[in-house]
């Protein structure tokens, strides 16, 4: 009678990894059309759930970041974040090239400086500027002249 039981379990399937995982989404899915949850992404990752309850609890901020054309989003971060963590939140939701972030006209280059060593608090603002590497940054190499003809000179 055991055994029956167990395969009445199999075949409704409530012992299964599947349906466990489809109802966790199904709920998931539930909760995220909530209008209070209207900052959660569609599909998040754990460390964006935690992230916002923590800015819930007050240990994150968030940070609007403005691009050029004026317009704006949000992105949440932990109060101990760095520049880099930053700018991985902004990358999920933005992609720029020969741009970098800045906050007031400072701009934030160091990847592994803490966003609170710039003044970046909850609710800052955070926007792009033209990216120039300069000379002595070290970021891209010289450009290197070719010379087809260096050698000819040399054999003649």
């Amino acid at each position: 009678m055991e055994s029956g039981a167990k395969e009445e379990g199999k075949v409704l399937g409530y012992n299964s990894k599947n349906v466990k995982k489809v109802a966790l989404l199904s709920t998931l899915a539930a909760l995220l059309d909530d209008p209070i949850l209207a900052d959660v992404p569609k599909k998040p990752s754990l460390s964006d759930v935690d992230t916002l309850i923590n800015l819930e609890l007050g240990s994150a901020m968030c940070i609007s970041s403005f691009k050029l054309d004026g317009t704006f989003f949000d992105v949440a971060v932990m109060n101990s974040a760095t520049v880099k963590d930053l700018k991985l939140a902004i990358k999920k939701r933005h992609v720029w090239a020969n741009f970098c972030l800045a906050y007031h006209n400072e701009k934030l280059l160091d990847d592994g400086a803490a966003l609170q060593d710039f003044g970046v608090r909850n609710n800052s603002q955070v926007h792009f500027l033209p990216y120039v590497a300069s000379k002595g940054s070290g970021r891209h190499s010289k450009r290197r002249k070719h010379r087809f003809f260096h050698g000819l000179n040399k054999h003649s």
